[in-house]
């Protein structure tokens, strides 16, 4: 059996999320080819052999802004390759380009899989649903499968493999939509909050954008990415695009901090697959502390310069 994986990447580094889903696919017995585009450095392409590829093929006549473009020329690879499965990340890239994959191949598609496929009875595989507070199986019979790989939600092993790299300029050929300009947000030198290991939020309770220096300064610390909850976007203290929740970016750190943020169940539904939630609220009885891993109630002009200086003493 064969699979075909997309490989994103931001600037010529492979995505995390991207990383996670050829380790994914290696898993499901099969060989394994990753496909990515644009110009990354041969040994970046050849890193991806530790997650699991056998082989890498990177198309630099597609930039990836196009997903339309990208979408064809996966499914013109895997067709060439005679690749039963794709497998994308769930993440930007892969929820724009999967479902036109599986219809350009008349595929069944499951997204936001959480774990291998079970094939002792068919091909069923586990995803999460509603936001993530329950789990369904998905049985899939067509011949064609598109899988995207909920990003941290697999224990990932490395090896000290390498992968064969192949760099090739093919044009997909004319899509029904025509990208036509990117225009990049104003995040340059940012942490990409969807592949932050660490994200340090914050809420209406820090009272002000004038008191985000400490939440920053933490952040900074502990090598964390910044984000907020939607009512601080709203009202225009913090950027819309630091907004985490069910209606903003959805995320899944390994380690998500709270600070005066109650914890609404939409803000819930995009940062519950968080793995260790640490909040920090002066209210003993907010919602937050029902999901958090670890709570403390107290003032965060208290609390907060606490962790500064203790994330201080131990960078020192």
């Amino acid at each position: 059996m064969a699979v075909v994986v997309l490989v994103e990447n931001k600037d010529g580094k492979i995505l995390k999320s991207s990383n996670e889903a050829v380790y994914y696919a290696s898993q499901m017995d099969a060989d394994c080819t990753a496909l990515t585009f644009g110009n990354v450095d041969d040994s970046a392409l050849a890193a991806l052999g530790q997650f699991g590829a056998s082989k890498v093929i990177c198309n630099t006549a597609i930039d990836g802004h196009d997903n339309s473009q990208l979408a064809l020329w996966v499914s013109q690879k895997a067709d060439a390759l005679g690749a039963s499965i794709v497998v994308t990340a769930h993440d930007h890239g892969g929820k724009a380009v999967a479902p036109i994959v599986a219809a350009k191949r008349n595929a069944g598609i499951v997204s936001g899989v959480v774990a291998l496929p079970d094939t002792s009875n068919g091909f069923v595989v586990n995803k999460a649903v509603f936001s993530g507070k329950a789990f369904a199986q998905f049985s899939v019979s067509s011949d064609n499968k598109v899988l995207t790989v909920l990003p941290n939600s697999l224990s990932v092993e490395t090896t000290d493999g390498s992968a064969s790299v192949e760099k090739v300029a093919e044009e997909a050929g004319a899509s029904k939509v025509r990208f036509k300009e990117f225009r990049k947000k104003g995040t340059e030198g940012k942490l990409d909050l969807t592949e932050a290991e660490m994200v340090v939020s914050a809420g209406r309770g820090l009272k002000g954008p004038e008191n985000w220096g400490m939440v920053e300064e933490l952040a900074e610390n502990l090598g964390a990415a910044t984000a907020c909850s939607r009512p601080v976007a709203d009202i225009g203290w913090r950027p819309h695009h630091e907004h985490v929740g069910q209606t903003g970016i959805a995320i899944r750190p390994n380690l998500y901090i709270a600070i005066g943020i109650s914890g609404a169940i939409q803000h819930l539904a995009g940062v519950n697959g968080s793995k260790v939630i640490v909040v920090i609220n002066t209210d003993p009885e907010a919602p937050f502390f029902k999901a958090a891993d670890y709570g403390i109630v107290g003032d965060a002009f208290e609390v907060v310069p606490k962790l500064v200086e203790a994330t201080k003493n131990i960078l020192a």
